[in-house]
């Protein structure tokens, strides 16, 4: 036997099976090329001695690399290695100092949008479905009215009242599975294939996808120290993020809001409002939603869960002005709604009890803290590379990196060494206009910040 076949020990104290890592081993040197088609593996019998396991332990490991292709068994003639067809591919080495770890295994991640779902009141949800399952199962699994349950309806027209300053009916609601649908119903009952829909420049690519996905054409809104600009032109709709721009943060002002409200009433064109995380607040009082300053007449008002709640829930809801309700309807019927039922009734009572609004105030206690604790790190330890203006709302903040310095590198090595930033030239259509990073803070604790923090100064530092 090749002593060529033992360059390997096996590690007894290794968690891993001692096949896994017979096959392991065996497999790195097929890939590798350093046995060609046709080499032999050694007999069973003598591989087992030589390694000091049972012969059953490498018969296991043979058998998983014949299913796997990379050798092949031939009666009477034992085990032979398989042609194994590698590609020629460029390789991106890994940045050089760094762990090479793959972007979805970060350990730390600035995601925006994300809640930490550690926060989420398990007990108090769990006690809750289960009391709706013991009194109503029927309402976990058939649905009432295709516009949603209507006790939800009625738990989010009170909620938009109170905080959003939204007057609206449980009637014209429409709950649906987050807020990309609500803006696919938007774009069935507002718009028809080929038509303009506005869009923020910087803004949400994946409502931008879904825009051009459904074969409408997308115009492009600059931003100003004052919110998005009014368009130049006509358009089916345009949608804003008027309490807290996505992704750079900010607030739309009085004026600009007025600017939109008349180029829709001129054009007779629609304003979409996506009020994504407007509950998170951290100085004075909340600034009403468009939609009640309009009194949702040209706005309609897009919200979702996801985003104060949990992610898993897939639920948000959209309400549009009385006059567009039979429209909106009309689409639900045609093209169904993906919202699940089987949340939406403990949702409503969750609501209803006072549960849903301890949670939201005890999160933003953490998120605020989480947040001052990220902005005075990075005015201490980030100046010397860029700029951050803080709006005092929202779940993420936008780093504006000096010119020099280029963001999708910086993530791409971020990445690498563990830690999940978003470039904030992704976020723009066309060439960028901007060059930062794009920090959720809500998904760490401020212990996880201070360390994602240091692998990323360390990473910009050899950028």
């Amino acid at each position: 036997m090749s002593s060529t076949w033992l360059a390997f020990t096996i590690d007894r104290s290794k968690k891993t099976p001692v096949f896994e890592q017979i096959c392991d081993a065996l497999r790195q040197d097929i890939r590798k090329g350093t046995k060609p088609k046709g080499t032999k593996l050694p007999p069973t019998r003598s591989f087992a001695e030589e390694l000091g396991v049972s012969r059953s332990t490498v018969v296991t490991a043979y058998e998983q690399l014949v299913a796997e292709g990379y050798i092949e068994g031939r009666q009477g003639a034992g085990y032979e290695v398989c042609v194994v067809e590698t590609p020629e591919i460029d390789v991106v080495p890994a940045p050089t100092g760094l762990n090479s770890l793959p972007p979805e295994d970060a350990p730390y991640g600035f995601l925006s949008g994300n809640p930490d779902m550690r926060l989420f009141p398990y007990r108090a949800w769990a006690k809750t479905v289960a009391r709706v399952a013991r009194k109503r199962p029927e309402d976990l699994l058939v649905s009432q009215s295709l516009q949603g349950f209507p006790a939800l309806r009625e738990a989010i027209a009170e909620h938009v009242r109170e905080w959003r300053g939204v007057r609206a009916v449980p009637e014209q609601i429409f709950v649906t599975a987050g807020s990309i649908e609500g803006l696919e119903l938007c774009l069935r009952a507002l718009s028809k294939a080929g038509d303009p829909i506005a869009l923020e420049n910087p803004g949400y690519q994946p409502m931008r996808r879904q825009v051009e996905a459904m074969g409408m054409r997308t115009v492009d809104m600059a931003l100003d120290d004052q919110g998005a600009c009014v368009p130049d032109q006509e358009a089916a709709f345009v949608v804003l993020t008027p309490s807290h721009q996505y992704p750079l943060g900010g607030t739309m002002s009085a004026n600009r809001r007025q600017e939109f409200l008349a180029w829709a009433t001129a054009t007779q064109s629609w304003i979409v409002e996506d009020d994504y995380d407007s509950e998170f607040r951290f100085a004075g009082r909340p600034i009403p939603a468009m939609a009640g300053f309009d009194d949702l007449n040209r706005t309609i008002y897009v919200g979702s869960f996801s985003k104060v709640f949990s992610s898993g829930l897939r639920l948000g809801y959209v309400i549009p002005p009385l006059a567009l309700r039979d429209r909106f309807a009309e689409m639900l019927r045609r093209f169904g709604s993906r919202a699940s039922v089987t949340p939406q009734a403990p949702l409503a009572e969750f609501m209803q009890s006072g549960e849903f609004y301890r949670h939201l105030r005890r999160v933003r206690r953490h998120y605020g803290r989480r947040r001052a604790f990220l902005l005075e790190a990075l005015a201490r330890d980030f100046e010397d590379v860029g700029a951050v203006k803080d709006h005092q709302a929202g779940m993420q903040i936008a780093l504006h990196l000096k010119p020099h310095l280029n963001d999708l590198h910086i993530e791409e090595m971020a990445a690498y060494a563990g830690v999940t930033v978003q470039a904030l030239s992704r976020f723009y259509a066309g060439t960028p206009k901007g060059n930062g990073l794009v920090l959720g803070y809500c998904g760490m604790n401020e212990e996880e910040t201070a360390d994602a923090l240091t692998i990323l100064r360390r990473v910009i530092d050899t950028a």
